[in-house]
């Protein structure tokens, strides 16, 4: 068995000192960047892996992001969303030189019990929350606690003294977008296949479409005879394309909260665009235009503001955000917005990304 490489071996095959060797491990950003190369290169050349329990003792940080496996869903296709984003959280934790772990619950109030189990065996530094909504009990029970945490998901409905760290992408810029495409291929009759008022991610990907039609001169009256809700999947998305279809005036375009939906609305067997959002897999093997989220560049940031909360001054979550973030480079034409950041003394707390138009062939 070969000899363990050890700190002070990697200091002598780089020539400098093992406080230098410590500090590029972990504070890179006080050291040069000729000498943090050298470092590195050795650090690569001899094979060195930092022990994770030293650093633990010597930081008071067991390096470990606690992060929940979404249920899964019953078509097998917005499930996507999540799995890329822990992919994206997995990869942008690794390079700050920490781990994800991973959990999974029926339903918050095991959740929450969850949180207490975690925190007393393994000692998580932070929380990533995903699928945030009104009246969350978990981001309430975990600012009780004073527990860091970001979520995938904005504070929907919580006061301004209860706010905390955010990364969500801009749904309505999103369903905004696909209709002012829609309007300007000439489409009026411009119908929305939603969910249930009360989702806060719902609500927001409605109130694009509904807010585009209104600027383009369609009344009230016509948006709410346009607006169609149900629940998400593919079977409610086809009996929901025919409530809007098999009228005297049907529709003669689709915007759809989801892919399940889109998807659904194409088995209605009729010849006008759809567009879904969340551009899944399934999307893309069928041709169905739709609207695709930042992922990888919404898990950079959740990492980043993470480090910004536990390290203070935002060095390393910047080193972390630096990397995969941009927007896709899949098949389809691609119209891209803007990000907005919130940058309140120069220590953002929340940024609102915005999503790309992929179109395709049903649209």
């Amino acid at each position: 068995m070969a000899n363990k490489v050890t700190i002070a071996d990697v200091a002598r095959y780089a020539s400098v000192s093992r406080q230098t060797v410590s500090n590029v491990l972990n504070s890179p950003e006080v050291v040069r960047e000729e000498t943090r190369l050298r470092v590195l290169e050795a650090v690569k050349a001899l094979g060195y892996r930092a022990s994770q329990a030293a650093r633990q003792m010597r930081t008071g940080r067991s390096q470990l992001i606690a992060a929940r496996i979404e249920p899964a869903q019953d078509d097998g296709i917005n499930g996507f969303v999540f799995d890329r984003f822990l992919h994206g959280l997995t990869e942008s934790a690794a390079r700050a030189g920490y781990r994800v772990l991973l959990y999974t619950t029926d339903d918050h109030e095991a959740e929450l019990a969850t949180f207490d189990d975690l925190l007393g065996s393994y000692e998580p530094d932070a929380f990533v929350l995903t699928s945030t909504h009104y009246g969350d009990p978990r981001t309430a029970w975990l600012l009780d606690q004073r527990i860091p945490f970001v979520t995938f998901g904005r504070p929907w409905g919580v006061p301004p003294d209860r706010q905390y760290p955010w990364v969500d992408v801009d749904g309505a810029a999103g369903t905004a977008m696909a209709t002012r495409y829609l309007l300007g291929l000439g489409h009026r009759r411009i119908g929305f296949l939603g969910w249930p008022a009360g989702s806060g991610v719902g609500d927001d990907r409605r109130d694009g479409w509904a807010r585009t039609l209104a600027a383009g001169g369609t009344g009230p009256a016509e948006i709410a005879e346009l607006d169609c809700r149900t629940q998400d999947g593919v079977p409610h998305g086809e009996a929901a394309a025919h409530a809007l279809l098999d009228t005297d005036r049907p529709v003669t375009a689709l915007v759809c909260a989801s892919d399940s939906l889109a998807l659904g609305a194409l088995q209605a067997g009729r010849d006008i665009p759809v567009i879904g959002f969340d551009d899944t897999p399934s999307a893309r093997a069928v041709g169905l235009t739709s609207v695709s989220q930042p992922l990888a560049e919404v898990a950079a940031r959740c990492v980043s503001l993470l480090l910004q909360t536990l390290d203070g001054d935002g060095a390393r979550a910047r080193q972390a955000g630096a990397h995969d973030v941009g927007g896709r480079t899949d098949e389809g034409d691609v119209e891209r917005g803007s990000t907005v950041t919130a940058t309140p003394e120069a220590q953002p707390t929340y940024a609102l990304l915005q999503p790309s138009l992929v179109r395709r062939r049903s649209a």
